[in-house]
């Protein structure tokens, strides 16, 4: 069984930096496609960035430049690094397993974290 908890998340002023991490319960893991997604109050989930089982990533336009999405097979765990933070990016943020890559675009597997939350306020 997959599961996938999220950790990492808090309080950040504007400008500071934040990494979230995402924990997969199994080995399996090494062969998945993983994804960010974040989920602001009163808006739809949105991917955030996205990193193949080879290493391929990639960014949503909202944090691309800032964001840095990484990965460690030997733990199990993907990571999401955002820097330069503005309250915008305050959301709840989801790993999600098992997707795939199309086209440039990462299409969403079927396991889910049940999120970090990230404030970005002073």
């Amino acid at each position: 069984q997959v599961e996938l908890v999220e950790s990492g998340g808090g309080l950040v002023q504007p400008g500071g930096s934040l990494r979230v991490s995402c924990i997969c319960s199994t080995s399996i893991f090494r062969v998945f496609a993983m994804g960010w997604y974040r989920q602001a109050p009163g808006k739809q989930r949105e991917l955030v960035a996205a990193i193949t089982a080879g290493g391929d990533t990639h960014y949503a336009d909202s944090v691309k430049g800032r964001g840095t999405v990484s990965r460690d097979n030997a733990k199990n765990t993907v990571y999401l690094q955002i820097d330069s933070l503005k309250p915008e990016d305050t959301a709840v943020y989801f790993c999600n397993a098992d997707g795939w890559m199309a086209d440039g675009e990462y299409h969403e597997g079927g396991y889910w974290g049940q999120g970090t939350q990230v404030t970005v306020s002073s």
